[in-house]
């Protein structure tokens, strides 16, 4: 996001001209004073090497996910981990929902992985059917992914259905990565998050990263659960040392600690959920899909307004969305944007209806 703009109206955010980033479902809280309180602190902590074996951060990730500390690994972002659980699968076919997360796709064809794309039906708001979903899941298949709030959709699958799913992995030795970029917004993520079910199904790898959530992109803080032997045996002897540097180490540990930070955020979040979703519905030209995270998926219905017409109708006032017309599964008719604060939803969302 450029400047910050918690503290303008509507009027004189147009009238300065500020850039609002909808399009990057960023924390609108920016980042945490815990996080910048302890790296001005940790300055000289610079010369030093960081502590291989992450035991403090671990314990801190810990105590904030409710995962084992001996089934956490950290590294630097998802996209990390998503490479190592190519290499160490090795998958010949993979399958992955479409629409949903996009950054699994480019390093399963650098592998020379075949990927089949489950379509999840806009008739059904693009709501998982789980029974059909395992219906599909055989033993040609080697990996599953699934990200949980869906990546596009901003949907949520329960714990439940999730078990489900990992069962049926696990019958057909399918490595199922589970991608929860977007849980920590959720706002009953403890009986949605699949943590649990690491301990029972070794096949099954949790990822989380900062960057969102705590909006700490350049941080550069990421961390995968499982309780798979062989991988976290691999990881320790060939995973890469010092994954992370000196200060993204010790803003993390006090980061997930910072218990103001993460209940401000996540009221904000469901009351800005709550107020995008109510002031949208009653227009009849546009279709939403109930958000569970901090962003929303909408598809206008007007044949003669495509996507690039609101995100070019936005960007003119300084408000950046995002057209979906390159999500596998989607098209032109879809844009996506995230919840800011209170006066800078109120401006995207009635920049939209001028032209929905």
């Amino acid at each position: 996001m450029g400047k910050s703009t918690s503290h303008l109206s509507g009027s004189n955010l147009l009238s300065q001209n500020e850039s609002v980033r909808f399009d990057l479902n960023m924390n609108p809280l920016g980042v945490p004073d815990s996080v910048k309180n302890v790296i001005l602190n940790s300055i000289e902590d610079l010369k030093r090497y960081p502590d291989g074996s992450y035991t403090r951060l671990k314990d801190s990730i810990a105590g904030y996910s409710g995962a084992d500390p001996d089934d956490i690994i950290v590294g630097s972002c998802s996209y990390e981990f998503i490479k190592l659980l190519i290499e160490f699968n090795s998958p010949k076919h993979a399958v992955l929902l479409s629409p949903g997360a996009q950054n699994y796709e480019k390093l399963l064809k650098m592998n020379g992985c075949d990927i089949t794309y489950y379509q999840l039906s806009e008739e059904e708001n693009y709501e998982l059917d789980i029974a059909d979903f395992i219906s599909t899941l055989n033993e040609s298949i080697d990996m599953a992914f699934i990200s949980n709030p869906n990546g596009t959709t901003s949907q949520v699958i329960d714990r439940e259905s999730l078990e489900f799913i990992a069962k049926i992995c696990a019958g057909n030795d399918i490595a199922l990565v589970v991608d929860e970029e977007y849980m920590d917004f959720v706002q009953d993520k403890d009986d949605c998050t699949a943590i649990p079910l690491v301990k029972e199904y070794d096949n099954l790898y949790v990822l989380r990263n900062t960057s969102k959530f705590f909006a700490v992109p350049g941080l550069r803080l990421a961390y995968a659960i499982t309780s798979n032997p062989v991988f976290k045996k691999t990881m320790s002897i060939a995973g890469f040392p010092y994954a992370i540097n000196a200060l993204a180490e010790a803003a993390g540990i006090d980061m997930f600690k910072d218990a103001s930070y993460i209940s401000k955020t996540q009221t904000l979040m469901k009351t800005e959920r709550n107020l995008v979703y109510s002031a949208l519905a009653s227009r009849k030209t546009i279709k939403l899909y109930k958000p569970d995270a901090n962003f929303i998926l909408v598809k206008l219905l007007k044949t003669d307004i495509t996507a690039q017409t609101v995100v070019e109708h936005c960007q003119s006032k300084g408000l950046y969305i995002r057209s979906c017309a390159d999500i596998t599964g989607l098209d032109n008719s879809y844009i996506r944007f995230c919840f800011m604060n209170p006066e800078q939803n109120d401006l995207v969302v009635n920049t939209i209806l001028e032209v929905v």
